[in-house]
């Protein structure tokens, strides 16, 4: 599934060298002649992204701009500008605009402030649904502010991305974004993860160790799972909020902070806080800005998109493809583990199809397999465990994800199949996990 791109120059010969540079890039390219021809085009059809020179007849730049933000308000807009026009790109990055490029620019600069503006340096949000929409209109306008976000979601719908999304349409943007699990670390260390601490605070800090938030300065730290975090750590978190400031352990002075916090959580918080599980005081101030990310199965609007990419991802580069009647099972399907889920089945049909025509047969979810005999079963089961070890050269942990076991499971199954006579290249033992 191509990236979509729209030129607007009134320049022939500026047109056909972007289509031609861009088209190399492997991007879908269209061009206009001037922003009101633009306006048309957009209107006709969906785009990724806009690059358009500021100074046009009938409509400029920045009159296509406007129009952009108005009715296609998350596609990003490039300027190009000669250097009598800086100043106005300048202001129209204020109103809105991505970024721009001044006359003359080398293929370099180009390719990079395009990357940039699809987002290809995170993980891309897939969509075509107006729930998601919403909820991308939403992050989009909260990420002008300064404001605390509050995400909400089951797992596996993509809330850390779209924490992400805020993250690089805010000022904040060339600071860090740092991400931290509460729910993976035991409360001292998650604690000492994310305030960090002086030499010599306890027993084996050998030497000073900086938390999360101060590596997190000028930019963003996820808090992910934050319902999981203790109530004495939630407690220093709601100092961190007021005051801007963190308490290291082992010093005796506080440290100042400029760092954005986002939060995530799959469980409902106002229950926790009436449970006396969470801290009603921050839970309202983590609650100023919230947005609810719908599951997989209140927007299958996704699903086909969603499928095309993780086809694109997991193809190994061959022309794999999805039968008609496993496009409606995959829509029918209620996705308890959302996009997670989704993607691990369009992984695992990839091997189970030799990457041809993925079928119904190919997207069995383990009830169905019950019903498989014994022997066949296991055979399927073994073929896919080093079939996947092999599709992403022996990496033991992104196996374990594709198949949706854990590493130990899928060492232990290694070693059966080894102790059973069964040739298993020692690369797949040696594998790095």
């Amino acid at each position: 599934m191509k990236t979509n791109i729209l030129v607007v120059d009134d320049d022939l010969h500026m047109r056909l060298a972007l289509k031609e540079s861009l088209g190399k890039a492997g991007y879908s390219v269209s061009v206009a002649e001037d922003g009101l021809k633009a306006a048309e085009v957009i209107r006709g059809g969906a785009f990724d992204l806009v690059i358009t020179d500021v100074r046009m007849p009938h409509k400029s730049g920045l009159d296509l701009l406007e129009s952009v933000r108005e009715t296609s308000s998350l596609v990003p807009v490039i300027l190009i500008t000669a250097y009598g026009t800086i100043h106005d790109a300048v202001k129209a990055i204020k109103e809105g605009a991505f970024d721009y490029i001044q006359k003359p620019f080398n293929i370099e600069t180009l390719y990079g402030v395009v990357k940039r503006a699809l987002g290809l340096n995170r993980g891309k949000i897939i969509y075509t649904s107006r729930a998601m929409k919403d909820v991308l209109w939403n992050a989009s306008r909260v990420a002008r502010s300064d404001t605390t976000v509050l995400i909400l979601g089951e797992s596996g719908v993509g809330k850390e991305l779209v924490a992400k999304y805020v993250h690089e349409n805010s000022d904040r943007r060339p600071g860090p974004f740092i991400p931290v699990n509460c729910a993976a670390l035991p409360d001292n260390l998650l604690e000492s993860e994310l305030f960090g601490y002086e030499k010599g605070a306890f027993t084996g800090a050998a030497n000073k160790k900086p938390g999360k938030f101060e590596l997190a300065e000028k930019g963003t730290i996820l808090l992910d799972e934050i319902s999981e975090m203790d109530l004495r750590l939630q407690a220093k978190l709601l100092r961190v909020l007021q005051e801007k400031e963190i308490e290291i352990i082992g010093s005796r002075y506080p440290k100042k902070v400029d760092v954005r916090v986002i939060t995530t959580t799959n469980r409902d918080l106002k229950k926790y806080v009436e449970e006396g599980k969470f801290r009603e005081d921050l839970y309202y101030r983590l609650n100023i800005f919230p947005i609810v990310v719908p599951p997989l199965r209140d927007r299958k609007e996704d699903v086909t998109v969603l499928v095309e990419h993780f086809l694109a991802k997991y193809s190994q580069g061959k022309d794999t493809s999805v039968s008609d009647e496993a496009m409606e099972s995959l829509k029918e399907r209620q996705w308890k583990g959302n996009v997670r889920e989704l993607e691990n089945t369009i992984a695992r049909a990839c091997i189970l199809s030799d990457y041809t025509v993925v079928k119904p047969a190919h997207l069995q979810d383990q009830e169905q397999k019950k019903e498989v005999k014994v022997g066949s079963v296991r055979d399927m089961e073994m073929n896919l465990i080093l079939d996947t070890l092999r599709s992403v050269n022996g990496n033991r942990t992104q196996a374990a994800s594709i198949l949706g076991i854990t590493v130990r499971t899928l060492r232990n199954k290694i070693r059966e199949y080894k102790g059973l006579g069964i040739a298993v290249p020692q690369g797949y033992m040696n594998a790095a996990s």
